[in-house]
């Protein structure tokens, strides 16, 4: 695959951005924010895509935007999207990432791979998160 044009992505929470820990938040994923971080600098556009609501989805976007991703939109295809009886619930994007996909989920330096067709720099190292960081551009 090979995207160049700017893409809506839905990404699902537990077990895809962290380690399934629900109702709680589980762990970062390795890479996982970094991937999405980059992939916003790249311009495309993330929806979180999730099952939570209520508090449990609160807590799902906090924990994110604490670790530095803000959604474009939130269970929804755009922000100003309003659900009625007479709209489908499923979310409009060009990709989802979900660890529940046939083959489960892939590492997030390979989803970054097969989205920009690159090879992102990753190093072993210490860094503030963690035990991996992600290389700037």
């Amino acid at each position: 695959m090979n995207f160049q044009d700017k893409l809506v992505i839905a990404i699902d929470f537990d077990g895809t951005i962290v380690e399934d820990a629900y109702p709680k938040v589980g762990k970062p994923r390795i890479f996982a924010f970094e991937t999405m971080k980059r992939l916003q600098q790249d311009g495309h556009r993330l929806i979180l895509w999730t099952y939570r609501s209520g508090s449990k989805l609160e807590d799902a976007v906090n924990f994110c935007k604490t670790n530095g991703i803000t959604f474009y939109a939130v269970n929804q295809s755009f922000p100003e999207e309003q659900f009625d009886n007479s709209v489908s619930r499923k979310i409009y994007a060009d990709i989802y990432i979900d660890d529940r996909n046939i083959g489960g989920i892939l590492g997030w330096g390979e989803v970054y791979q097969l989205i920009t067709n690159e090879t992102p720099n990753m190093s072993v190292g210490k860094s503030k998160k963690g035990l991996f960081s992600f290389l700037k551009r």
